[in-house]
């Protein structure tokens, strides 16, 4: 596979979008519904016959769209506060120690902004995608390969 997490075989759930239960003494208890059970990332990427020979590249945005795509609501989307928490959540590493930078604070205040507007996947990947070029760890990479 492409190497990162999701597609190792971490059979974790992806799913923001569960509703919270609620009680009073005068409501019923709202238990959240039944989802149905997720499949892994890894056995996901597996039964997409096309990405059998597919590149490293090719399998890693099929990872993130996924990762997206696990996450979303019946029409594809996100609310902005979902998609902040899926970016800090599944892209850790890449947002580690970056929240002193213009770039960062730029990105995540815009996912702030009205945070039950919805965002699509292509909105998702240009965040994704614009704090990957602005992290430490975009250069640590870089360097890892001028040196091997």
């Amino acid at each position: 596979m492409c190497g990162c997490t999701s597609s190792t075989g971490n059979p974790k759930s992806y799913s923001l979008n569960q509703q919270g239960a609620a009680s009073s003494s005068k409501e019923k208890k709202i238990t959240p519904a039944k989802k149905s059970k997720r499949i892994p990332i890894s056995k996901q990427l597996s039964s997409i016959k096309a990405l059998g020979k597919g590149s490293d590249l090719e399998k890693a945005v099929a990872v993130a769209a996924l990762v997206y795509d696990n996450a979303a609501d019946a029409e594809g989307k996100l609310s902005k506060s979902e998609a902040k928490k899926l970016l800090q959540d599944e892209f850790a590493h890449f947002t580690q120690g970056q929240e002193t930078k213009p770039k960062y604070q730029e990105i995540m205040s815009a996912l702030e902004e009205n945070k039950n507007e919805k965002i699509d996947f292509e909105d998702f990947m240009v965040q994704l995608l614009s704090l990957t070029l602005m992290s430490d760890l975009r250069q640590e990479i870089q360097n890892v390969q001028k040196t091997k």
